[in-house]
């Protein structure tokens, strides 16, 4: 497939980063929305634990303009999909998620499998390939992970003439990264989901998604030209946040590799 020269990738989709593992881009003329979450501050259950949201999202449902496609990585955990959300999810034409997640949510939603693609037709002609990819929410295998936390899924989107974006979920294997990698790699842009979160109940404390040096080797790993990080402020069992990415990346000889304007919070694109 043709690649975008590095020079032009970053103009071609800016991602504007929302709050928590919330990013809108525009990819292939095609408006995406990441794991929706709007609500306000305050205390959310979720199975077996409660979440503590810290800080409102910078964009209201309404300030987004119109929404082609989410990709929902799971729809389990409030810190994910919220009640406004899942309001949203009425008014998008397709939601991308796990097989389980499409089951639940009905509507317009529908499931992919890992490795599993769809294609979307572009406004001006041609398609965007989605593939759903393996993520594994927790500490070790998945049989042992998602009984716990559930099955999550992340995205690669590929479409000719378009560089390739990797979308993680909340993942925290970077032997999944690593299988990405062997199909998809060179990345140029990867939403890294991070934040290092951990629960004392959950798998004796363990990191349910990436830690800031992790997501400084999954960029390594799948030679990623761009990185926007999210997924890292706005709750508080995130342990880890903006300044400790940073560190990583700059300890990993990778400071190259964040977006630029990832902790700012640009217009949104048209």
């Amino acid at each position: 497939m043709p690649s975008v020269p590095a020079s032009t990738s970053t103009d071609q989709f800016p991602v504007r980063v929302l709050g928590g593992p919330t990013a809108l881009f525009v990819y292939g003329g095609l408006r995406f929305l990441t794991d929706p979450t709007f609500d306000a501050p305050g205390d959310y259950p979720a199975p077996g634990v409660t979440l503590t949201k810290t800080a409102p999202s910078t964009s209201t449902p309404g300030d987004l303009g119109p929404i082609d496609v989410v990709l929902l990585s799971h729809d389990e955990h409030p810190d994910n999909l919220d009640v406004s959300g899942r309001a949203l999810l009425a008014d998008v034409p397709l939601t991308l998620t796990t097989t389980g997640g499409a089951q639940r949510l009905g509507g317009k939603a529908k499931g992919l499998a890992d490795w599993e693609s769809v294609e979307l037709d572009r406004p001006d002609g041609g398609t965007v390939t989605v593939t759903g990819v393996p993520a594994v929410h927790g500490p070790g295998a998945r049989e042992e992970v998602e009984p716990v936390l559930g099955h999550v899924v992340g995205f690669v989107l590929t479409g000719e003439g378009l560089p390739t974006l990797y979308i993680s979920g909340d993942n925290a294997s970077l032997t999944a990264v690593k299988e990405i990698a062997a199909r998809f790699a060179p990345v140029d842009t990867a939403i890294l989901f991070a934040g290092a979160p951990r629960f004392p109940a959950l798998f004796d404390g363990g990191l349910i998604v990436l830690d800031s040096p992790q997501a400084a080797e999954a960029a390594e790993i799948l030679d990623a030209r761009r990185v926007v990080p999210v997924h890292c402020d706005s709750w508080a069992h995130f342990t880890e946040g903006h300044d400790d990415l940073e560190a990583a990346f700059t300890a990993a000889g990778l400071a190259d590799r964040l977006d630029p304007d990832w902790r700012r919070y640009s217009s949104l694109p048209s």
